[in-house]
């Protein structure tokens, strides 16, 4: 009789910590949200601890009480590890391992965890090393002595425990060397991008908070399918798709990214090439989860982050996602949007007046046309076609009469 080996991963338990420094900074709701990042990570959470003080200490981010009191819950809850919802500074780290004696990571080091496993292009795993790099070249002194205790898990993908072994030299060679292969994607992004502007064509990008939603819409809207789970950073590499408007007008539409509260700085300036794509949209499209109770938190967030990537002067089109889920849909309102729909990107509910407002903002951008072009110019047509919103074309004895709406810095260009 053969003996069957059980080679299933030890599912990790994990106890999560934080400070809290004001009555008002929903750290209870920050922590549910660490515990949702740490299901996404592959742990499950067996215990919360959460202190209130006027500041974090400087040297063990909890009080000596509470340390011996989450000690006390790691060795009864059989816990395999803690996670601090803030970032902790090495020192910090250095001495939570000690007192603790067991594995310790911070909310950054998680979602960069996170992002090492689900990133899936070349370019995404490019932007997750030179994140975690970046991240723990200044922790080395910190991180040495924990690298043995970290074994397998969370905290462990992407760059690894081998690549944190060596010397900061060579780390930094290797931050150069993923800049310079990242500074080719992004030029080819910049090449695509003038592509389109050649072409016309209008883009709309999609910006959200993590599982708001984001490429379930996209796929409703486009017909295509797109990874759409309801997890947390499901999808992270932009996804670029065409969609044509019931007036025939066709227009691009991009999903990016999911935002979070406290993401990490090193992630914002890794994936700003690809957070950039909103940066030239002609249009935002702002999803929203209305079934979810922090949806005002998680709007600040985004428009937060939104500035940080210098996203400013365009025209916002606010979705309040899965309100087939919501009670009270009077009580979802973006004051910062121009205009804002309730919608079900899963049934497709209020999708028709987002279409609706789509062309209205892409008309207001273009200018009315009525011209009989020769047969010899037959041509011109086409581009018409493809830049703008042809309404009728009709074959005459001088010609071809034609009556369009199209983007005003193609109107010399058919004259």
């Amino acid at each position: 009789m053969t003996n069957l080996i059980e080679t299933r991963e030890v599912e990790e338990k994990v106890i999560l910590f934080a400070v809290s420094i004001d009555d008002k900074d929903d750290t209870k709701a920050s922590l549910l949200e660490l515990e949702e990042l740490a299901k996404t990570a592959g742990a499950v959470t067996v215990g919360q601890l959460i202190q209130n003080r006027e500041k974090v200490h400087a040297g063990t981010y909890f009080g000596k009480g509470k340390i011996e009191e989450l000690a006390d819950m790691v060795y009864e809850l059989g816990a395999t590890g803690v996670i601090c919802d803030d970032e902790l500074s090495p020192l910090q780290l250095k001495n939570l391992e000690s007192l603790l004696d067991t594995k310790v990571i911070d909310r950054t080091t998680l979602i960069l965890d996170i992002f090492a496993a689900r990133a899936a292009t070349s370019e995404g795993k490019l932007q997750v090393e030179l994140a975690q790099l970046k991240y723990r070249s200044s922790r080395l002194i910190g991180l040495r002595s924990s690298l043995s205790r970290l074994g397998g898990g969370i905290g462990t993908r992407g760059p690894g425990e081998k690549k944190l072994e060596m010397d900061r030299r060579i780390i930094h060679e290797r931050i150069s060397q993923l800049k310079s292969e990242l500074k080719v994607s992004k030029n080819h992004r910049e090449v695509t991008r003038k592509q389109r502007e050649k072409s016309n064509s209008i883009v709309v990008s999609i910006v959200g908070y993590t599982n708001a939603g984001k490429s379930t819409l996209l796929n409703t809207l486009t017909g295509v399918g797109i990874l759409a789970e309801d997890k947390l950073f499901a999808t992270l590499d932009p996804t670029t798709r065409a969609m044509e408007l019931s007036s025939g007008q066709k227009i691009l539409i991009t999903d990016t990214v999911g935002f979070i509260r406290k993401l990490p700085h090193h992630l914002i300036e890794a994936f700003k090439s690809t957070l950039e794509e909103a940066k030239y949209a002609d249009i935002i499209l702002h999803v929203v989860d209305a079934s979810n109770e922090d949806r005002d938190i998680h709007m600040h967030v985004v428009y937060e982050t939104l500035e940080k990537l210098e996203v400013v002067d365009k025209e916002i089109i606010t979705l309040f996602n899965k309100i087939d889920l919501v009670d009270e849909v009077e009580n979802c309102r973006d004051f910062k949007s121009d205009y804002a729909i309730n919608v079900s990107a899963k049934s497709g509910q209020g999708l028709e007046e987002l279409q609706e407002i789509l062309e209205k903002l892409i008309l207001a951008r273009q200018v009315y046309v009525e011209k009989v072009f020769p047969y010899t110019e037959a041509g011109k047509i086409q581009l018409i076609r493809s830049a703008g919103q042809l309404i009728s074309e009709e074959y005459t004895d001088n010609g071809i009469l034609v009556k369009a709406y199209i983007p005003a810095d193609i109107y010399g260009k058919i004259n």
